[in-house]
């Protein structure tokens, strides 16, 4: 690995050389071993905290300068790209519906299963995992284990600014219909997202289960139940509604997580 990144370095700092094969072929292992997911993005250490893998993204972003547009066929169904689809799903022990599509160099584990959906370059998604219809895994994504991605979620992606954290799921988290989670946001184990909610690294994040309201930016603590919500901004033109999310409640703690789903949204009536 580590002549692995000394060789993405040389090449991210001198563009021309990208047309020595050697470099060409560095870069190719990285993406290779993302595909395979024995090379991260992002990764947690023991105590939970996450660290972005700089010189991957670099990698990443280093992969399509040197490849070149192809038609892939897939009759009746034709596309013209720089990044190959992923295969060998049955191998994987991937359930992939048509028309998912998962594109080279994301990761997906045992178990996970596809509905029509889409995941992007450099995600990695975790086992037991279900990407629900017309949901989409951005770039570098990170979606834990036993995570539920609702129909229409929206996960962004990000590859530059290079040391920005993609979009973190951690493990058993529900993402409700929808929903949006870009620019970085973590969302905590077993948190759990109503429909439409909107998470962006500047969107308040809002607890109103004390008798004072707690805000947090970029990141949803975990067993969270979050629901859609606005506060009054005032403007120059006057005073208007601001979406937000609000913090209503916690999800139970259970080793059976699908029977705390059930409680969470029974609890506190949320949408999903």
């Amino acid at each position: 690995m580590t002549d692995l990144q000394a060789t993405i370095e040389q090449a991210w700092e001198d563009r021309s050389l990208l047309h020595d094969p050697r470099v060409q072929s560095a870069i190719r292992q990285v993406i290779d071993l993302l595909d395979k997911g024995e090379l991260r993005v992002a990764e947690p250490d023991e105590a939970g905290n996450w660290k972005v893998n700089v010189w991957v993204k670099k990698a990443v972003v280093l992969y399509f300068p040197i490849q070149k547009m192809e038609t892939i066929e897939l009759p009746p169904f034709e596309f013209h790209d720089k990044i190959p689809l992923k295969t060998n799903y049955a191998a994987q022990g991937v359930r992939v519906v048509p028309h998912a599509i998962a594109r080279y160099g994301s990761f997906l584990e045992k178990g996970v299963i596809m509905m029509p959906s889409y995941v992007n370059i450099g995600a990695w998604v975790g086992s037991g995992t279900m990407i629900d219809t017309w949901a989409t895994v951005g770039s570098c994504a990170q979606i834990g284990r036993n995570v539920h991605l609702s129909g229409g979620v929206g996960i962004g992606g990000v590859l530059e600014p290079l040391q920005a954290e993609p979009v973190i799921i951690e493990d058993d988290a529900f993402i409700g219909s929808r929903c949006i989670v870009v620019e970085g946001v973590r969302v905590g184990r077993e948190a759990v997202l109503g429909a439409n909610v909107v998470l962006t690294q500047s969107t308040r994040i809002i607890d109103v289960t004390g008798p004072e309201p707690v805000t947090h930016r970029g990141y949803v603590p975990p067993r969270s139940v979050v629901i859609p919500g606005s506060y009054s901004r005032e403007f120059p033109a006057g005073t208007y509604q601001v979406s937000c999310a609000l913090i209503i409640g916690k999800r139970k703690e259970s080793t059976d997580k699908k029977v705390s789903l059930n409680e969470a949204l029974r609890d506190y009536s949320v949408a999903v």
